[in-house]
């Protein structure tokens, strides 16, 4: 006869966390290397390679761990090689070689180990030290990233160690499911995917519906905005994180299986997210009466062909089905008719990677970051014409001059700051003139872009707003499904009367024709993608119609 108590003690996760714990504390000295697919592609393999055969040679395998991790953030600067030796000042360097890392390790950690107080850097590695006091560290709050560039993410030891499935077996225990939706109303935790809906209203919905059969929670992990990684990242350095919030969701709205969607462009996040999925089989923590309870729950992913329209949930289900990705018209909402006709929850990789902090430490503790209405911390993808382009997380409401000035270090020299570009092809451009203004949802809407998925592009004096917008606008009328009319011919229309304007060939009547086709897309649309295209044609033309009209100017003796 089977023994459920031994069986449950062998994989008890306070056991596990407890002896990790105490193997880590054996060492010496960590090195965490940036594995994510920026490093990768930069090399970090071999660097990895590297150390592990230059701790062999020397006989330091048992005082000095490695640890390949997930993305630390500041990708522009990769790869990354993070030393921690006890009782001394954590060092990180940068756009490392293997010349460089050889000379780390012979030149600095091999000295360093066993000698006491602070090791003077050799002047040959002093160009390859970033400093950890920069603003792109130390102005951050990371909830999400707590963990990324910190943990091996393959190793679900190291998760724990760090607290991982506590808030699960909190939820499991100790809560009720409505006990749960109500911790995360509270929260005011919001969706991170785009459309900011209340996430506890979203479970509470779906969990009032009566279950008939079954029901899902579907994580959305197709992230398809040009310059965003923000998904991929998590995916990549924490998937525990991710996985354990779509445990605690599906508990709490009462589902039986779960889907990760996730692109098939994201090689490495989908491998990683296998290998966690098999760790938690392997711990009993999917499968039959988890943690000893009456909750059981199992998962599977599905690889999305990188169509942006399966952003949209109710694509994403049709996809989900091996049917052809295209929205459908809401109301039925996914939450009462979805994966095969089924209750279904959606939410993003961000949303989920939040819940477990909310339910270990509060929704008030979560609640006292951001604004009013928009609570928390968000992560951003800080890319385009910034000194530190990268990985960051700030708190709802932080301003755009914060994040792009001080955090991002500001445009490189000899550059001016024209605007910021956030929510991707779905978003609007920001003048420089409104860098006082916090990123929030509502602040971000009154000047016609969004938060999107978190994409913030900065933008400096030598780039052509017209060509901007249409470049977005190519790409969203690309990406169209072709369902409804308005996107469909609406999009094609915008796309002819830009390409005419950015030849010097438009009139001034095209202005106002594009205009009023991006309003009737607006309104008519079926779906998000459709009803925010226009949003980079129509913020352009609000804040930057001359650059608009000097073009018309250039092209009137053409006509």
């Amino acid at each position: 006869m089977v023994d459920m108590a031994e069986i449950m003690k062998k994989f008890d996760i306070h056991e596990i966390a407890k002896n990790k714990l105490a193997e880590i504390e054996k060492y010496e000295c960590s090195i965490y290397c940036c594995h994510s697919t920026g490093c990768k592609s930069s090399g970090s393999d071999d660097l990895i390679a590297l150390i592990h055969s230059i701790l062999e040679e020397k006989g330091l395998t048992d005082k000095v761990r490695v640890v390949a991790t997930g993305c630390m953030g500041l990708c522009a600067q990769g790869p990354l090689i993070r030393v921690e030796i006890k009782g001394k000042k954590d060092i990180l360097f940068k756009r490392l070689n293997q010349e460089a890392t050889r000379s780390i390790m012979e030149k600095y950690v091999v000295p360093a180990l066993g000698t006491n107080g602070e090791m003077p850097i050799a002047e040959e590695l002093k160009p390859y030290v970033l400093s950890l006091d920069l603003p792109f560290f130390t102005k951050q709050e990371k909830v999400v990233l707590k963990n990324a560039g910190h943990i091996d993410p393959e190793d679900i030891t190291e998760y724990m160690a760090r607290g991982g499935y506590l808030a699960l077996e909190k939820a499991l225990k100790t809560m009720t499911p409505a006990q749960v939706v109500d911790e995360i109303k509270k929260s005011g935790l919001r969706g991170r995917g785009g459309g900011g809906f209340s996430t506890g209203m979203k479970w509470e919905l779906a969990a009032k519906v009566p279950t008939i059969d079954e029901k899902f929670i579907i994580c959305n992990g197709d992230e398809g905005d040009p310059g965003a990684y923000m998904d991929r990242s998590i995916l990549e350095g924490d998937p525990h994180a991710v996985i354990e919030g779509m445990m605690i969701a599906a508990y709490a709205i009462g589902a039986t299986e779960g889907w990760f969607y996730v692109r098939a462009e994201y090689p490495l996040a989908v491998e990683r997210l296998k290998k966690a999925i098999q760790a938690c089989k392997k711990n009993m923590l999917l499968g039959k009466n988890i943690m000893g309870t009456d909750f059981s729950f199992n998962v599977d992913i599905r690889l999305g062909a990188g169509a942006f329209v399966c952003g949209e949930e109710t694509a994403l289900i049709h996809s989900i089905e091996g049917a052809r990705g295209t929205p459908r018209p809401r109301p039925p909402y996914p939450t009462n008719k979805g994966l095969w006709g089924k209750p279904s929850c959606v939410n993003n990789v961000e949303t989920l990677a939040n819940v477990s902090k909310i339910l270990l430490k509060g929704a008030d503790w979560f609640a006292s970051f951001g604004t009013e209405t928009s609570k928390g911390t968000k992560v951003f993808a800080l890319t385009g014409q910034v000194e530190h382009s990268g990985l960051i997380e700030v708190p709802m409401g932080t301003t755009i001059n914060e994040i792009v000035n001080e955090i991002g270090g500001g445009v490189p020299q000899g550059k001016t700051l024209k605007a910021v570009q956030t929510g991707g092809p779905s978003g609007g451009v920001i003048p420089a003139k409104y860098m006082d203004m916090p990123v929030c949802y509502e602040e971000l809407k009154k000047l016609g872009s969004i938060m999107g998925s978190g994409g913030m592009i900065v933008i400096d004096d030598s780039s052509d707003m017209v060509s901007l917008a249409k470049f977005y606008l190519d790409f969203t009328v690309d990406e169209s499904c072709g369902k409804c009319a308005p996107c469909r011919i609406g999009g094609k229309q915008m796309l002819i009367l830009l390409d005419k304007i950015n030849r010097g060939r438009g009139k001034k009547k095209d202005l106002e024709q594009l205009r009023k086709i991006a309003y009737a897309m607006q309104k008519a649309s079926l779906c998000g993608l459709g009803q925010t295209a226009p949003n980079p044609v129509l913020s352009t033309l609000r804040f930057y119609e001359e650059e608009y009209t000097n073009k018309l100017l250039d092209g009137k003796d053409k006509e």
